[in-house]
């Protein structure tokens, strides 16, 4: 299809719509109530009428995958819904209007997909969030919530982003891959997994460190799995992910201050109140704030064994981190205090990254090994062959 045909499609789509909210209004339907099948012939209806009465040429394929998007405008997410529905994309990015990419095995890619203009993305944004109770106006122009079925969504829009309303979706998935499958793709070697298993085993403080989509919160639920059946866990998130197989969890979700600016419940808060709930283990989703503050001292005061994740390229990168979180929130102690708190309360960083062609990987597994000179120093427990030969080639070409 051309540039012009485009467009005009796009515009033949914008008047159908309107044509077929006006004849829903019309007729008294109501498209929460209205059973399903219902809803789909009512509007097949209205749009076939609506393409005879106005003589446009259209085969009868264009005829139903016109149909199918109306219903999606109507009763879904409009030309999300085809991408949401598909179990190989891991996150939708909508840059405004015509720029959609979509993220599959780790790898951008952009896709056909695309809005009538600005104004469509805006009313997509607004109806994924009626639900949620979220507000996004000039006065509130960002939001990050998540969906009934878990998967996180992030909108901001003008005058804070300047080419248009924007739109980020992680989706949720429903199913992590196990320890077979992650050795199967190449995310790590059975010595790497059997070295993990005996440091959970052991009560070791762990930190999982990796980029952005280098599987975080995936190795986060398969170390997970192998805490003892006999301990009692209690995971905080601010956007519950995890899905850990063990049978005794209380699982807390961080909460966003309100339409007033009230209400908010930080991880810090619930941090504070998880230790008072008897938990031999504490395991938070991302460390980003205040939260390592309570999160280090908790690890330092009998609760070993407690996991988290970070933003980091490189182990040691997580350490200093760490030192810059605990700087800025206020954390009132001097640079040695500070290396001795993470050096005595951390055991070991569980590097991550993402390789050229998609593939996440282990690359490392340190153990703090703090000395008086050295609150920081870390010796190899593991490192993969791939990443070796990745940093090698690295050198390499900077040379």
């Amino acid at each position: 299809m051309g540039i012009r045909a485009e467009e005009d499609y796009q515009q033949l789509k914008k008047q159908i719509h309107n044509h077929v909210v006006e004849r829903l209004d019309e007729e008294g339907v109501e498209v929460e109530r209205v059973a399903r099948q219902q809803l789909v012939a009512f509007i097949q209806s209205v749009v076939a009428q609506y393409i005879a009465s106005h003589r446009i040429p259209m085969a009868a394929g264009e005829l139903n995958q016109l149909s199918k998007e109306m219903v999606d405008e109507v009763a879904g997410f409009g030309p999300l819904e085809p991408l949401l529905a598909d179990d190989r994309i891991n996150d939708i990015l909508v840059n405004g209007a015509e720029d959609v990419f979509v993220e599959v095995a780790g790898v951008l890619q952009k896709v056909q997909t695309r809005f009538i203009d600005n104004d469509h993305v805006l009313r997509i944004i607004r109806r994924i969030l009626a639900p949620l109770g979220r507000r996004l106006d000039e006065s509130s122009p960002m939001v990050d919530a998540r969906l009934p079925d878990g998967s996180r969504v992030n909108a901001i829009i003008p005058p804070i982003a300047l080419d248009g309303p924007s739109m980020s979706i992680r989706k949720f998935n429903t199913r992590h891959l196990n320890a077979n499958e992650l050795i199967s793709s190449g995310s790590m070697t059975r010595e790497c997994l059997d070295l993990l298993i005996t440091l959970v085993e052991t009560r070791r403080n762990l930190l999982v460190s990796g980029g952005t989509g280098t599987g975080k919160t995936t190795i986060l639920n398969l170390l997970s799995q192998y805490v003892p059946r006999n301990e009692r866990l209690v995971t905080i998130e601010d956007s519950a992910e995890l899905q850990l197989n063990h049978p005794h969890i209380v699982r807390l979700e961080t909460r966003p201050s309100n339409t007033e600016g009230t209400g908010r419940v930080s991880a810090r808060d619930l941090i504070v109140n998880a230790l008072r709930m008897r938990p031999d283990r504490v395991i938070v989703g991302e460390v980003r704030s205040g939260e390592i503050i309570e999160l280090l001292q908790a690890m330092n005061t009998g609760h070993e064994g407690s996991m988290s994740t970070i933003h980091s390229n490189s182990a040691k990168d997580a350490l200093i981190r760490i030192e810059t979180l605990l700087a800025v929130n206020g954390y009132d102690a001097g640079e040695k205090a500070i290396g001795r708190l993470i050096g005595s309360s951390l055991d070991v960083v569980v590097q991550l990254v993402r390789l050229p062609n998609g593939r996440r990987h282990i690359s490392e597994v340190m153990v703090l090994k703090p000395t008086s000179n050295d609150p920081y120093k870390m010796e190899t427990l593991y490192r993969s062959d791939e990443f070796v030969e990745l940093s090698s080639n690295a050198g390499e070409a900077d040379g």
